[in-house]
């Protein structure tokens, strides 16, 4: 298949691009490049990526619709796996307008570059496709049933970065209904491992402690998050863009369930279901660095959320048994990894 890859220079994109390329696939992979964190680990990714003769990148923001329609009528997909956007929480508070063009503007652009490939005139469904998108356990908000199931409600976002990731949701589900077009949405959950980002806990943690700095531990440490290792995570991704949703014609509209609709449309959860505490996950990193940490305890930040739990089991019951991978075995390959690559 020819799959076009969003955000091919970022952690999730170039682990999903190279795997689709060892797969077979053709890989279009896009990626703006641009500087929220250091470029050079990004373009160290794509560099990983360059040798295979089915993969071809494209420095291209996806805000720019020109350039985006351009793509699209130049390019054919039976595949589109959209992980291009603007990450981070905290980040969000400080620079609203980088999600807004990112997460709102770039999502329509693609979207609607699927219904310009797909879709008659007419735009009644035309040729088989699949749109796979990147959303974000942050959508859970103020939910505090445990696990996060997806079919609750999640209509009370506490960061910028969480609401794009519901509109990207119901964007998602909009194409489907009106175009026929199948759109799956992953609710991902604290990714980590090799070649991950430089902003996330684990990555500052492992550097700080190296370097005999203190590390910051928020809400006294009373937090909680389901770590998910970036190997599962791109195997539960590449299985399920194999699964194209249908429609479900018997879908209840009195009580409906927000995971899947009456028309083709899905999100699931990716996560280790497994929440660790922020203090265990700490050990662990000590344990693999051979080192003590010196912590620095802090109140709750703005936009944090104290637990995350991904229910998996929509997900196992579509692709089988999921891949999880002990916490200190991944802790342990990111660690090996970091020393050999510092940024």
């Amino acid at each position: 298949m020819k799959i076009l890859v969003t955000g091919a220079a970022g952690f999730i994109g170039s682990f999903t691009a190279k795997k689709l390329l060892d797969l077979g696939n053709t890989v279009v992979g896009v990626d703006n490049l641009n500087d929220y964190y250091d470029v050079s680990l990004k373009q160290a990714r794509l560099a990983n990526l360059k040798p295979y003769s089915n993969f071809t990148f494209l420095k291209l923001d996806l805000s720019d619709r020109s350039a985006t329609e351009s793509l699209f009528r130049k390019e054919a997909f039976d595949k589109i796996i959209h992980l291009a956007a603007q990450a981070g929480v905290r980040y969000s508070i400080d620079h609203p307008h980088a999600y807004v063009e990112s997460n709102l503007v770039g999502f329509i652009n693609v979207l609607e570059g699927a219904r310009y490939q797909w879709c008659n005139k007419d735009n009644s469904k035309n040729v088989a496709g699949h749109f796979i998108y990147a959303s974000s356990s942050s959508v859970y908000g103020l939910n505090k049933h445990m696990p996060f199931n997806t079919k609750q409600a999640v209509d009370h976002p506490i960061s910028l970065y969480a609401a794009t990731k519901k509109s990207n949701e119901l964007m998602a589900h909009a194409y489907s209904y009106l175009y026929n077009i199948p759109t799956t949405g992953l609710r991902f959950f604290t990714v980590y491992g090799p070649w991950g980002r430089p902003d996330m806990a684990y990555f500052k943690f492992v550097r700080s402690i190296i370097n005999n700095e203190p590390i910051d531990i928020y809400n006294e440490g009373k937090m909680k998050r389901d770590f998910t290792y970036i190997d599962d995570v791109v195997d539960s991704l590449i299985k399920i863009s194999e699964v194209s949703p249908s429609k479900i014609t018997d879908w209840n509209r009195i009580n409906p369930d927000s995971s899947n609709s009456s028309a083709p449309y899905r999100v699931y959860n990716i996560g280790g279901s497994n929440p660790v505490g922020l203090m265990e996950f700490v050990n662990a990193i000590e344990m693999a660095l051979d080192k003590k940490a010196k912590i620095n305890f802090l109140p709750m930040q703005s936009g944090d959320v104290e637990e995350t739990w991904a229910d998996n089991n929509d997900l196992a019951n579509v692709i089988g048994d999921i891949k999880t991978t002990a916490l200190k075995n991944g802790i342990a390959k990111f660690v090996e990894w970091y020393r050999g690559y510092k940024i």
